[in-house]
């Protein structure tokens, strides 16, 4: 391991640690702030509580839907690529122009549920 490589990973350790102090210290701050302002342990409980979402079979499709033509987009530049020698810059392109596709094909399906 190489002294430049030693150097990048102390740092990003200690860029993490200083990110993740900075959000416990400022969670504690606010904590202290609301209770100085004399509000009860039930006046702050729903600012900390976890949002949590329902199981939607919706969101199952729309990744898997995604995901099957994020992987028909690279088939295609392969295809690509091996049939017309197109270069490598052809995949970031298929992989939007098929995943936007994909959004757009989940967004009519999903319209067609919400209406039913």
């Amino acid at each position: 391991m190489a002294v430049s490589d030693a150097v990048f990973v102390i740092f990003m350790v200690l860029g993490i640690c200083t990110v993740l102090g900075a959000v416990i210290f400022s969670r504690h701050r606010e904590r202290m702030s609301m209770i100085e302002k004399g509000m009860k342990a039930e006046d702050f409980k729903p600012f900390f509580e976890k949002n949590v979402r329902q199981w939607s079979p919706l969101n199952s499709l729309k990744w898997g839907i995604v995901f099957v033509a994020v992987g028909a987009a690279i088939l295609v530049g392969l295809w690509l690529q091996n049939a017309y020698d197109v270069r490598g810059g052809v995949y970031p392109a298929l992989i939007a122009l098929f995943g936007g596709a994909a959004l757009i094909v989940f967004y009519v399906i999903a319209s067609r549920k919400e209406r039913t």
